[in-house]
């Protein structure tokens, strides 16, 4: 049986864990610059703290650690410490050239933990999702409010960067490819194309997740779709998973994944921010106060996929883990029908 088929038959029996935030957990360490460099970078010209994917490089100790903390506070799945290694994002810090080893690494990190906890507990296998984000540029918008049709990124170059992420990841070992916290629809689809060309390439395949963000009371991600338009613009693709992640906290997120349970042919996840950031940036909520608001979609049956996004720790997973544990996963009966006839689906730039 393969791992995809793993993943699959979970999602169907029970509600799966995600893990919480990697920033907020990397803040606790309260690192210096020197914690961003090693022998290869001790002369890199520009400052690198706060470029926490290049941990994976430079401290692996440490992600290593928060990796074995979610596991052990009840995760099933971990993201890789990849949330910004693209090309694209990188660049802030000019270290382009270590964009494939910066994911090869994190993945090669993360499921070295989680094959430690699979041995150790093989009736409660663990998983590994590669985390890509959104980039720092957005493909349909403008960043010049003095020039809307102007556009600081091509499709095509999105997705040569995703693609070059992608391979980093899989080579790397991930269970699962997880497009996260998406704010622009034509992003996500370079990323989709992307990583379609990688899998016709290399004969690797791995289930997709995609969490896209609502950015404010409008119910709209930051490009202007609904959630349900959304869901629609990216159904054409076999996912194994569509969902929202970030932005406002659980209980706003709500009515929204209320959408994606009637309307979405693929499981639904769900991983929000520890409430809302407070004047100095940092998140109050407990971690019981956050598994009673996400107790709220158990209840209605709204996912079958829960963890934490910002402000998020390993306190905040346990709690949350320990709810889930009560309630039956989101009923999914067309699952299986979608992914028959969505099997032969290609990417197409649209």
């Amino acid at each position: 049986m393969t791992e995809r088929v793993k993943i699959e038959d979970i999602l169907r029996e029970r509600i799966v864990i995600l893990d919480g935030a990697m920033g907020t957990m990397i803040q606790r360490y309260k690192l210096t610059e020197q914690d961003f460099r090693n022998e290869q970078l001790k002369d890199h010209p520009h400052p690198l703290k706060g470029n926490n994917d290049l941990l994976s490089i430079t401290r692996p100790d440490i992600i290593k650690e928060i990796h074995k903390q979610y596991f052990e506070a009840g995760a099933d799945m971990i993201e890789t410490n990849t949330f910004g290694s693209t090309a694209v994002a990188q660049a802030d810090y000019h270290l382009e050239h270590l964009v494939y080893e910066i994911n090869f690494q994190a993945a090669k990190i993360a499921k070295e933990v989680a094959e430690e906890f699979t041995r150790k507990e093989p009736q409660k296998p663990r998983f590994v999702a590669g985390s890509m984000g959104p980039t720092t540029k957005l493909a349909s918008m403008s960043p010049n409010v003095n020039n809307p049709g102007f556009r600081a990124i091509t499709f095509d170059q999105l997705a040569e960067a995703f693609k070059e992420q992608a391979r980093g990841l899989l080579d790397g070992g991930v269970d699962a490819l997880l497009l996260e916290t998406i704010t622009d629809t034509l992003n996500v689809k370079a990323a989709l194309f992307a990583i379609q060309e990688l899998f016709d390439e290399t004969g690797k395949q791995v289930p997709i997740m995609v969490s896209g963000t609502i950015t404010d009371a409008s119910g709209r991600i930051l490009s202007g779709q609904t959630a349900e338009a959304f869901l629609i613009s990216v159904s054409h693709v076999p996912l194994l998973s569509i969902g929202l992640n970030c932005a406002m906290g659980a209980s706003a997120l709500r009515p929204y994944l209320q959408v994606l349970n009637e309307k979405a042919p693929f499981f639904v996840s769900a991983y929000p921010n520890a409430g809302l950031p407070n004047e100095f940036g940092q998140y109050d909520q407990t971690p019981e106060e956050m598994a009673r608001e996400v107790e709220e979609y158990l209840k209605e049956g709204l996912v079958n996929i829960v963890g934490g996004c910002c402000g998020s720790t390993p306190e905040h997973i346990r709690a949350i883990a320990a709810i889930a544990k009560k309630y039956e996963p989101r009923k999914i009966e067309h699952y299986w029908e979608s992914k028959k006839l969505n099997t032969e689906v290609k990417y197409h730039r649209i």
